[in-house]
């Protein structure tokens, strides 16, 4: 839509147009007009001139007027600029003319008139077309006419004249419509910058709108002029200030209002919300100025009524404080999972914003994370405004009694309010003189919620007012039972975290080892922290093997909770099992990922939303005190640390296969030898790895601090690393085993070869004999004899060369029989008229232990001894004694 600005600027156009058309059109037919008058008074004062001139009488008079007054004519038309100059008779015959073909002929005019002596002008088509002029009367000397003069122009040359004026005529036109068009641009821009280039429509849309929200609000409008003057007023300013409805266009101070109302309006200063009054009235008023764009100068005023607001925006006030407190409880109570310190922050929280005093009872398994049982509780959060309070104290096992408050709200689940305590209701009943010392206190109103969470009451939270003299009333309730049931949740899930944490924390440890086996080739020490997540899959072991051999097994299982640490457990377990098979490391490492493999199938085939143990790993280590060979592999799991005797720490290369579960590439080994007093220190990636420490700095800082200190033994060195590397709140849990090794002294092992020969037996026992009395141990010749007698005619029989036997003397005498058979025996009980199969038995019965270990060139059968005190075999047994000595030659 065309703008007002617009439209008035096409219509003065127009306007203008249309005028300078009109006056140059007029312009036009007056020059016309005055070239025709100036033709004929010219033709009239030529004629005239010609007529009176002297000799032109005479001349008519003459026998040859043409000759004579032709060439009197032809000069006179040419002085006086005029077309023709005709000169006739009175008879209208002419006597001269321009073209003289025409002369002799009737002059083309009104000549009659002119005979009677007047002068006629005219317009006529003569000989040289359209004709203007004039014809008068030759008078002789005596007065009588007695020829016509035929003075004129033509048509053609007075427009000739008018078309020379044109142009003046046209530029003059074009100038005054420029200028007009220009100025009218002007005022159309300025009118349009003033209506913000609105159409008429908009601006009577804006015009309405403007009246009606003018005159509908619930907000007084005044403008004020620079002058003071009131130049408008909506109705709700009128209602609000009282005013006349004559009271537009009278001065401020004419209008009856308030001081300081009038100074504001006449001043017209900056004011926001100024609370100004107006007989019962309070009013916000609110004040700008109007000339800070180029408008008038004066002001606009507003004024809001906030009587009726007053009450409710106390009200407001009220619930704002109360929102935030509710908003402010989520980030402050339950920030921990600990049942005692969320309670501690709910009494926290609630002192002294909402109460002055608060204590929080909690129903006693709930403290040990169970569910609630019973009705007896323990005070376990209190606090106040002062510290010499009467109430009941932390720690304090309370049995409320049926008619307390807190019974009441426990048994019925709904909040109790006691809004004046000094009227000794029935809450006085559970300690009568405790009540009276509270009253006396100064504690004069309570609530009591109960704290219950997924339909479970966990106990109750009371609330106490003494130095805020309001009581309690039903929107405290409503705003403590929203309070305490936030609160609620947080301390169930603390007891639910905390049940979960003391059942993960008992399976570990049930399955860690509850303390180190005696063996002589290993001084051992260990350490293990758990992760601040909570307990995880990080575990240790150090198994005996036959041969005085001792395994050193770290493992971890990625996660944390009870799944890890059931896992942990289950892959201890299969160790040992395992181990029992005297496994080398890299096939146990290989059935321990076989069975991690299974576990994880079998999850996913009872489709179990427990998650896979893929990503648990493990090192496995062997150390022979004899041979001082350590042989390790691992899988997944960080590499040792060998602290070699002269200080300095290598980390060995042991070849690096998959984590368990992962399977598909073989397992391989590594053996080390090392020197006694070598601390082999086996590690989890919590150690060496940490929020703030990459692995290569964690590798780094644990060799500098085991370098350097060959006089640590493992206790001291476990102490030193954790206090170096272990983070107070480590991300990962950590397990440590230092392992010192130790040698069997020479004397300690005696080793024979044994040629394949039944002969061999006796000589065996005598050698045996010899060295179990140079190592004091004659108290255990006959058993050691025994069993080595039946272990060496097995391998006669049985096995094939080279055979050897091998004694070694530590805690414990082991006996171990070795040939280059990879057939195994077993233990029967042999039937009345077997002929064999009793040797067996008889070492079981006799040795602590026996087992059969594979070597890579064979097998070696074991039995092991006490150093002291004589073995006896159970009853029944003492004729199969006596028939396993028929089986050995004499």
């Amino acid at each position: 839509m065309r703008s007002i600005a617009g439209q008035v600027f096409a219509v003065q156009v127009v306007l203008v147009v249309v005028l300078i058309v009109v006056a140059t059109m007029a312009l036009v037919f007056q020059a016309r007009n005055d070239s025709e008058t100036e033709a004929i008074n010219r033709s009239t004062a030529v004629a005239h001139t010609f007529a009176s001139s002297p000799g032109t009488a005479a001349a008519m008079r003459s026998s040859s007027p043409s000759k004579v007054l032709q060439p009197r004519a032809e000069l006179a038309r040419k002085r006086a600029g005029l077309d023709f100059v005709v000169v006739t008779n009175t008879r209208g015959i002419r006597y001269t003319h321009p073209l003289p073909q025409y002369i002799g002929k009737e002059v083309v005019a009104n000549w009659r008139p002119a005979v009677k002596g007047k002068v006629v002008t005219e317009t006529v088509n003569g000989p040289l077309g359209k004709e203007v002029q004039a014809t008068l009367p030759i008078r002789n000397a005596h007065g009588r006419v007695i020829g016509l003069v035929c003075a004129g122009m033509t048509a053609k040359d007075v427009t000739g004249r008018v078309k020379h004026q044109l142009p003046l005529v046209f530029g003059t036109a074009a100038g005054a419509l420029a200028l007009a068009t220009g100025g009218t641009a002007l005022v159309g821009g300025r009118l349009r910058r003033q209506t913000r280039g609105l159409g008429p429509a908009q601006m009577m849309r804006m015009y309405e709108h403007h009246d009606a929200v003018l005159h509908s609000v619930r907000e007084g409008v005044l403008i004020v002029d620079d002058q003071g003057r009131l130049v408008l007023a909506n109705d709700e300013a009128r209602r609000l200030l009282d005013l006349s409805p004559d009271a537009e266009g009278r001065h401020v101070s004419e209008l009856g209002l308030d001081p300081r109302t009038e100074e504001l309006l006449t001043s017209g200063r900056l004011a926001t919300d100024e609370v100004h009054l107006a007989g019962d009235r309070l009013l916000a008023v609110n004040q700008r100025p109007t000339g800070w764009d180029g408008g008038q100068p004066g002001s606009v005023t507003t004024v809001r009524d906030t009587t009726e607001l007053r009450d409710l925006s106390g009200k407001a006030e009220v619930a704002e404080k109360r929102l935030r407190l509710l908003y402010d409880s989520g980030s402050k109570i339950g920030s921990t999972l600990d049942i005692v310190r969320t309670a501690e922050e709910l009494v926290e929280f609630a002192v002294p914003w909402f109460a002055d005093y608060a204590t929080v009872d909690l129903v006693e398994p709930v403290m040990r994370g169970n569910e609630p049982a019973g009705s007896a509780m323990r005070r376990t959060a209190t606090t106040g405004v002062r510290p010499d309070h009467p109430l009941w104290r932390i720690g304090k096992l309370i049995t409320y009694v049926s008619a307390a408050p807190q019974a009441f709200g426990f048994g019925a689940g709904r909040p109790v309010l006691e809004p004046d305590l000094r009227s000794f209701g029935g809450w006085s009943e559970q300690d009568p003189e405790q009540a009276a010392r509270i009253v006396n206190f100064g504690i004069h109103s309570m609530i009591t919620v109960p704290l219950r969470a997924r339909d479970v009451t966990l106990g109750i939270a009371t609330f106490w007012r003494s130095e805020k003299p309001e009581p309690f009333d039903e929107e405290d309730v409503a705003l403590t039972e929203e309070l305490v049931a936030r609160a609620a949740v947080a301390i169930d899930n603390a007891r639910r975290y905390t049940r979960e944490h003391a059942m993960a924390v008992t399976l570990q440890r049930s399955m860690l080892p509850q303390g180190l086996p005696e063996q002589d080739a290993l001084e051992v020490a260990h350490r293990y922290l758990p992760a601040q997540a909570g307990v995880g899959g990080d575990w240790f072991d150090v198994i005996p093997l036959p041969g005085a051999r001792v395994a050193l097994v770290v493992g971890d299982v990625v996660g944390h909770g009870l799944h890890a640490a059931a896992t942990m457990g289950r892959l201890r377990t299969a160790v040992h099992n395992f181990s029992a098979l005297d496994l080398p490391p890299d096939e146990l490492l290989g059935h321990l990922d076989e069975l991690v493999t299974r576990f994880d199938q079998d999850q996913a085939a009872e489709d179990h939303d427990a998650p896979a143990i893929t990503g648990a790993t493990c090192l496995y280590a062997i150390y022979d005190p004899v041979t001082g060979l350590c042989t390790l592999a691992r899988a997944g799991h960080p590499g040792p640390a060998v602290a070699h005797p002269d200080g300095t720490v290598t980390f060995p290369e042991v070849p690096l296969a998959p984590p368990l579960g992962l399977g598909g590439e073989p397992v391989e080994t590594a053996e080390l030898r090392l020197p006694e007093a070598t601390r082999l220190v086996l590690y989890t990636d919590g150690l060496i790895e940490d929020r703030g420490r990459d692995v290569d700095a964690g590798l780094d800082m644990l060799q500098a601090t085991l370098a350097g200190h060959p006089e640590r033994n493992p206790e001291r060195t476990c102490r030193a690393v954790f206090e170096t590397m272990a983070s107070p709140h480590p991300s990962d849990d950590i397990a440590l085993l230092v392992a010192r090794t130790r040698l069997l002294a020479p004397d300690a092992v005696a080793d024979w070869d044994i040629p394949s020969e039944p002969a061999a037996v006796a000589r065996i026992r005598t050698e045996a004999d010899r060295r179990l009395a140079g190592w004091g141990l004659e108290e255990v010749g006959f058993t050691t004899e025994l069993i080595l007698s039946e272990l060496v005619t097995n391998a006669i029989r049985y096995g094939s060369d080279p055979i050897r036997v091998r004694l070694l003397r530590g805690r414990s005498l082991i006996v171990e029989v070795s040939d280059s058979s990879s057939t195994s025996p077993h233990l029967r009980r042999a039937a009345t008229t077997d002929e064999g199969g009793r040797g067996l038995f008889l070492v079981a019965q006799f040795a602590q232990r026996w087992g059969t270990r594979y070597t890579p060139n064979g097998k070696i059968i074991w039995a092991e001894l006490p150093l002291t005190g004589v073995a006896s075999p159970s009853p029944g047994t003492d004729e199969d004694l006596l028939d396993q000595w028929d089986d050995v030659p004499s």
